[in-house]
């Protein structure tokens, strides 16, 4: 549904903070479906434990507020530019199930539960494998800086 090339065009995120290489799918104003491959070169498995590595829990987060970002984007119908920043504004109930190790693709399920007064939330779930590694509920918001 949109791939890398589209992905950059919506968010400010960079390497290594772009969090999101696919969408799957994506329902206007409803659900997106998005994907990250995980890798050994990510830079945070050099002290995330290097005897072990794993995937930071908030880095999981930080890819469901992207998901959720280009779900919100499209159900605007606008492309931010670099006037608009879109931040976290809460985080409720993230629970971690298992880790996410190198050679894991998470497969990021984000469903638009309501939007009022510029202030987005999401239900998010991450995947691996068919089974859930991270959920929480996630509100963000859009802003305009000088």
């Amino acid at each position: 549904m949109m791939d890398i090339h589209q992905i950059l065009k919506q968010l400010p995120h960079r390497y290594p903070f772009l969090l999101v290489d696919r969408v799957i799918s994506l329902e206007k104003g409803k659900s997106i479906q998005a994907l990250k491959n995980v890798t050994i070169n990510e830079p945070f498995f050099n002290g995330h434990f290097p005897h072990r590595p794993v995937m930071p829990g908030v880095l999981m987060l930080e890819a469901l507020a992207q998901a959720a970002a280009l779900l919100a984007f499209d159900t605007l119908g606008v492309t931010p530019d670099d006037k608009t920043v879109y931040y976290f504004a809460g985080i409720d109930g993230a629970r971690f199930k298992r880790p996410v190790e190198p050679g894991d693709q998470l497969i990021m399920d984000v469903t638009l539960d309501r939007m009022k007064a510029g202030i987005f939330k999401f239900k998010g779930t991450v995947r691996v494998d068919g089974n859930v590694a991270c959920e929480a509920e996630l509100m963000c918001t859009m802003r305009t800086i000088a």
